[in-house]
This record gives C-alpha cells, sequence and structure tokens, in this order.
C-alpha cells in the first residue's frame, strides 16, 4: 500500500506532463488525418458525411448522387475516380486537409506562444462540435435495416463510431484550451492583470487632502 500511494502522489504533480502529452495526441490526430485528406481514398471516405451535410454538400457538384460513386478503401476504379475528380471531391478534402494540419501546427505552438495555442485549441474545439453533427445527417453513421433486428438509433455504423471518438477529442480540446488560457491569465501585463490594475486606480475627484 505504502507504495501505491507513492505512485498516486507522484502521479499528482504530473499535470502538467499530462496536458503537454493531450497536447501533442491532439496534434497528431489533426496534423496525421489531416495529410490523408490529400488522397483520393480518405477523399472518398468521407463523401457520405460532406454530401449529407447541409452547409458542406454546397462544396460538391453533385451531392445527391454520391451514394451511386462510393468505393471500398484500397479500390480503384478510375470511372468512379473520375466523377469523384469532376464533383470536386479531390479539391474539398485537400482545403480540408490544409486546415486541419493548420490547426494541428497551432495546438503544438502552445509551446513557444501561449497565445497561438489558445487559438488553436478554440479551433479544436470547434471541429468535433462539427464532427460530431454527422450523426445527425449522414444515414450511413447508423446501422442500415438490411434484415437483421439491430438498425438505426443507437446502433452506430464503423463510420459512426468513428465519429463518436471525436467527443474525447472534443473533451481533449478544452483541457488545452482552459491550461492555455490559464498561461495567459499568469502573463506579467495580462488583460486579467490591466483590468486589475484599472480597478485599484481611484479617480482624481476622488482623492483625499490633509
Amino acid at each position: 500500500m505504502r507504495h501505491v500511494n507513492a505512485i498516486i502522489q507522484w502521479l499528482s504533480k504530473r499535470d502538467r506532463i499530462a496536458v503537454a502529452a493531450m497536447r501533442i495526441a491532439i496534434a497528431i490526430v489533426f496534423l496525421w488525418i489531416g495529410w490523408l485528406k490529400f488522397f483520393p481514398y480518405e477523399a472518398d471516405s468521407i463523401s457520405p458525411f460532406v454530401a449529407n451535410n447541409p452547409v458542406m454538400s454546397h462544396f460538391y457538384r453533385h451531392p445527391d448522387q454520391y451514394k451511386a460513386h462510393l468505393t471500398r478503401e484500397g479500390e480503384l476504379i478510375p470511372a468512379q475516380r473520375q466523377w469523384q475528380q469532376l464533383n470536386n471531391t479531390y479539391k474539398y478534402s485537400s482545403g480540408l486537409g490544409v486546415v486541419e494540419m493548420s490547426i494541428g501546427f497551432l495546438v503544438l505552438s502552445a509551446f513557444v506562444s501561449d497565445l497561438m495555442g489558445a487559438i488553436g485549441a478554440v479551433l479544436a474545439l470547434l471541429t468535433p462540435v462539427v464532427t460530431l453533427s454527422f450523426l445527425v445527417t449522414t444515414p450511413e453513421a447508423w446501422v442500415p435495416a438490411l434484415g437483421d433486428a439491430q438498425h438505426g438509433f443507437p446502433y452506430l455504423s464503423g463510420a459512426g463510431r468513428l465519429v463518436l471518438k471525436d467527443v474525447m477529442l472534443l473533451a481533449g480540446a478544452l483541457v488545452v484550451l482552459v491550461d492555455s488560457a490559464r498561461a495567459i491569465s499568469l502573463r506579467p501585463n495580462s488583460v486579467v492583470d490591466q483590468q486589475k490594475a484599472l480597478k485599484s486606480v481611484r479617480p482624481i475627484g476622488d482623492a483625499s487632502f490633509s
């Protein structure tokens, strides 16, 4: 029991390491997945999410036709690849990749700039808010009714289970955002310090003379 208590005491003082690890983990996700967005197979795989989203679907030329042109990962069908090209699937995915990689670098920048890190944390927090909305807009997020008793809500498909994991990303981004905000507030001449200084200064008319 003494050794267990010693380990607990040691872990209780490693919050800075834990936050740094969370920050690095979030950056890895955004950088790696963002990089994959430049490849056709990844662009094809996100097409159901994009095509069914009321906002993102406007970036596709024919969002209502995506089901007829879906391919499996690792599968190459030239005709489908050409259709995706004309549908603007790959250009949109590349643009999304730039955004995601930028967020990853901003999250990492917290190690040199608290403000830039906070901006990255805000963007990392907003991203899963958008992706989790796919559970509402994307039919492929749920098991289809093909004969089995388990289909529809709450039975998540493979795509839906992948999206649900963004709940952890949401919580992690909140942790690093709070950490960045704390670091900014503790800096000399921060906005918080300036507000405190203004409150401590009495108006000239209130000065008393003996």
